[in-house]
Protein backbone atom coordinates (compact mmCIF):
# COMPACT_ATOMS: atom_id res chain seq x y z
CA UNK A 1 0.00 0.00 0.00
CA UNK A 2 1.53 3.25 -1.06
CA UNK A 3 0.84 6.74 0.23
CA UNK A 4 -0.97 8.92 -2.28
CA UNK A 5 0.69 12.31 -2.33
CA UNK A 6 -1.92 13.98 -4.53
CA UNK A 7 -4.30 14.25 -1.52
CA UNK A 8 -1.92 16.38 0.52
CA UNK A 9 -0.57 19.88 -0.11
CA UNK A 10 2.80 20.19 -1.62
CA UNK A 11 4.87 21.65 1.17
CA UNK A 12 7.75 22.27 -1.12
CA UNK A 13 5.57 24.75 -3.06
CA UNK A 14 5.17 26.90 0.08
CA UNK A 15 8.02 29.39 -0.18
CA UNK A 16 8.86 31.79 2.68
CA UNK A 17 7.18 34.63 0.81
CA UNK A 18 4.00 32.61 0.24
CA UNK A 19 4.04 31.52 3.88
CA UNK A 20 4.30 35.12 5.12
CA UNK A 21 1.60 36.25 2.70
CA UNK A 22 -0.78 33.50 3.87
CA UNK A 23 -0.10 34.35 7.57
CA UNK A 24 -0.73 38.03 6.84
CA UNK A 25 -4.01 37.24 5.09
CA UNK A 26 -5.08 35.05 8.00
CA UNK A 27 -4.32 37.82 10.48
CA UNK A 28 -6.05 40.46 8.39
CA UNK A 29 -9.06 38.17 8.12
CA UNK A 30 -9.13 37.57 11.86
CA UNK A 31 -8.68 41.27 12.60
CA UNK A 32 -11.42 42.16 10.13
CA UNK A 33 -13.78 39.71 11.85
CA UNK A 34 -12.83 41.13 15.23
CA UNK A 35 -13.44 44.67 13.98
CA UNK A 36 -16.80 43.65 12.52
CA UNK A 37 -17.79 42.17 15.88
CA UNK A 38 -16.78 45.31 17.76
CA UNK A 39 -18.73 47.49 15.32
CA UNK A 40 -21.80 45.26 15.68
CA UNK A 41 -21.65 45.58 19.47
CA UNK A 42 -21.24 49.34 19.18
CA UNK A 43 -24.36 49.53 17.00
CA UNK A 44 -26.31 47.51 19.57
CA UNK A 45 -25.09 49.82 22.33
CA UNK A 46 -26.18 52.88 20.35
CA UNK A 47 -29.63 51.32 19.73
CA UNK A 48 -30.12 50.93 23.51
CA UNK A 49 -31.81 53.93 24.99
CA UNK A 50 -30.77 53.31 28.59
CA UNK A 51 -33.24 55.88 29.97
CA UNK A 52 -31.79 57.81 32.89
CA UNK A 53 -32.57 60.87 35.00
CA UNK A 54 -33.21 63.88 32.75
CA UNK A 55 -34.31 61.84 29.73
CA UNK A 56 -37.83 61.86 28.30
CA UNK A 57 -39.57 58.56 29.04
CA UNK A 58 -40.75 56.64 25.92
CA UNK A 59 -44.47 56.57 25.11
CA UNK A 60 -46.35 53.41 26.12
CA UNK A 61 -48.37 53.17 22.91
CA UNK A 62 -45.36 53.53 20.63
CA UNK A 63 -43.69 50.60 22.42
CA UNK A 64 -46.75 48.36 21.99
CA UNK A 65 -47.67 48.34 25.69
CA UNK A 66 -51.29 47.30 26.35
CA UNK A 67 -53.62 47.40 29.33
CA UNK A 68 -53.87 43.96 30.99
CA UNK A 69 -57.60 44.39 31.52
CA UNK A 70 -58.13 45.29 27.87
CA UNK A 71 -58.89 48.93 28.61
CA UNK A 72 -57.15 52.05 27.41
CA UNK A 73 -53.71 53.18 28.45
CA UNK A 74 -53.68 55.72 31.29
CA UNK A 75 -53.63 59.40 30.37
CA UNK A 76 -50.22 60.66 31.47
CA UNK A 77 -49.91 64.05 29.74
CA UNK A 78 -49.38 66.80 32.30
CA UNK A 79 -49.36 64.30 35.20
CA UNK A 80 -46.71 63.11 37.61
CA UNK A 81 -46.22 59.47 36.62
CA UNK A 82 -44.79 56.52 38.52
CA UNK A 83 -43.81 53.77 36.06
CA UNK A 84 -43.03 50.50 37.79
CA UNK A 85 -41.55 47.56 35.86
CA UNK A 86 -42.50 44.22 37.40
CA UNK A 87 -42.77 40.50 36.69
CA UNK A 88 -45.05 37.80 38.10
CA UNK A 89 -42.06 35.73 39.26
CA UNK A 90 -40.56 38.64 41.25
CA UNK A 91 -41.12 38.48 45.05
CA UNK A 92 -40.16 42.14 45.69
CA UNK A 93 -42.62 43.14 42.96
CA UNK A 94 -45.40 41.40 44.86
CA UNK A 95 -44.36 43.24 48.04
CA UNK A 96 -44.34 46.61 46.23
CA UNK A 97 -47.95 46.44 44.97
CA UNK A 98 -49.66 47.19 48.34
CA UNK A 99 -47.29 50.16 48.85
CA UNK A 100 -48.09 51.48 45.37
CA UNK A 101 -51.83 51.00 46.10
CA UNK A 102 -51.42 53.29 49.13
CA UNK A 103 -49.50 55.82 47.02
CA UNK A 104 -52.34 55.73 44.50
CA UNK A 105 -54.94 56.27 47.23
CA UNK A 106 -52.99 59.16 48.77
CA UNK A 107 -51.87 60.99 45.62
CA UNK A 108 -54.10 60.14 42.61
CA UNK A 109 -56.51 62.99 43.36
CA UNK A 110 -53.56 65.42 43.25
CA UNK A 111 -52.29 64.28 39.83
CA UNK A 112 -50.26 61.09 40.32
CA UNK A 113 -50.71 58.33 37.74
CA UNK A 114 -49.27 54.90 38.50
CA UNK A 115 -48.59 52.57 35.59
CA UNK A 116 -47.25 49.14 36.55
CA UNK A 117 -45.71 47.52 33.46
CA UNK A 118 -45.33 43.73 33.38
CA UNK A 119 -42.44 42.31 31.40
CA UNK A 120 -43.78 38.73 31.54
CA UNK A 121 -43.49 36.87 28.25
CA UNK A 122 -46.82 35.13 28.91
CA UNK A 123 -49.77 37.50 29.32
CA UNK A 124 -51.65 34.89 31.37
CA UNK A 125 -48.97 34.98 34.10
CA UNK A 126 -49.15 38.78 34.28
CA UNK A 127 -52.96 38.79 34.26
CA UNK A 128 -53.11 36.18 37.04
CA UNK A 129 -50.67 38.19 39.17
CA UNK A 130 -52.66 41.40 38.67
CA UNK A 131 -56.00 39.66 39.30
CA UNK A 132 -54.72 38.18 42.57
CA UNK A 133 -53.44 41.53 43.88
CA UNK A 134 -56.25 43.67 42.34
CA UNK A 135 -54.37 46.99 42.33
CA UNK A 136 -56.36 50.24 41.99
CA UNK A 137 -53.86 51.59 39.44
CA UNK A 138 -53.22 50.70 35.78
CA UNK A 139 -51.51 47.37 35.14
CA UNK A 140 -49.98 47.18 31.71
CA UNK A 141 -48.20 44.51 29.68
CA UNK A 142 -45.07 45.04 27.60
CA UNK A 143 -46.09 42.15 25.35
CA UNK A 144 -43.09 42.31 23.00
CA UNK A 145 -40.72 43.57 25.71
CA UNK A 146 -39.93 46.53 23.46
CA UNK A 147 -40.29 49.12 26.25
CA UNK A 148 -38.16 47.25 28.78
CA UNK A 149 -35.45 46.84 26.13
CA UNK A 150 -35.66 50.49 25.12
CA UNK A 151 -35.48 51.70 28.72
CA UNK A 152 -32.85 49.07 29.68
CA UNK A 153 -34.42 48.24 33.03
CA UNK A 154 -31.66 47.06 35.38
CA UNK A 155 -33.63 44.88 37.81
CA UNK A 156 -37.12 43.89 38.94
CA UNK A 157 -38.82 45.94 40.16
CA UNK A 158 -37.50 49.27 38.93
CA UNK A 159 -39.49 52.46 39.37
CA UNK A 160 -39.21 55.62 37.26
CA UNK A 161 -40.75 58.83 38.56
CA UNK A 162 -41.61 61.29 35.79
CA UNK A 163 -42.42 64.95 36.13
CA UNK A 164 -45.37 66.63 34.42
CA UNK A 165 -43.33 67.10 31.22
CA UNK A 166 -42.56 63.36 30.94
CA UNK A 167 -38.92 63.64 31.99
CA UNK A 168 -37.40 61.04 34.30
CA UNK A 169 -36.59 62.69 37.62
CA UNK A 170 -35.93 59.70 39.88
CA UNK A 171 -35.05 56.03 39.33
CA UNK A 172 -35.31 53.35 42.04
CA UNK A 173 -33.90 49.86 41.61
CA UNK A 174 -35.64 47.21 43.70
CA UNK A 175 -38.19 47.64 46.46
CA UNK A 176 -36.93 48.06 50.02
CA UNK A 177 -40.14 48.21 52.06
CA UNK A 178 -40.69 51.29 54.23
CA UNK A 179 -37.45 52.92 53.07
CA UNK A 180 -38.66 52.86 49.44
CA UNK A 181 -42.14 54.03 50.44
CA UNK A 182 -40.83 57.03 52.42
CA UNK A 183 -38.45 58.07 49.66
CA UNK A 184 -41.11 57.75 46.94
CA UNK A 185 -43.57 59.80 49.02
CA UNK A 186 -41.03 62.59 49.45
CA UNK A 187 -40.20 62.64 45.73
CA UNK A 188 -43.86 62.48 44.67
CA UNK A 189 -44.69 65.40 46.99
CA UNK A 190 -41.89 67.48 45.46
CA UNK A 191 -42.97 66.67 41.88
CA UNK A 192 -46.64 67.42 42.60
CA UNK A 193 -45.63 70.77 44.10
CA UNK A 194 -43.96 71.78 40.82
CA UNK A 195 -46.20 73.56 38.36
Amino acid sequence: MSLRTDRFPRWSALTPTRFLRSRLLQRVGINALHLAGVLALACVAIARADVKVGDTFPAFAAAGVVDLAGGTLPATAGQVVLVDFWASWCAPCKASFPAMAKLHTDFASRGLVIAAVSIDEKPAAAASFAKKLAPPFATLHDRTQALVKQVVVPTMPTTYLLDRTGKVRFVHEGFHGDASDKLLRKEIESLLAEK
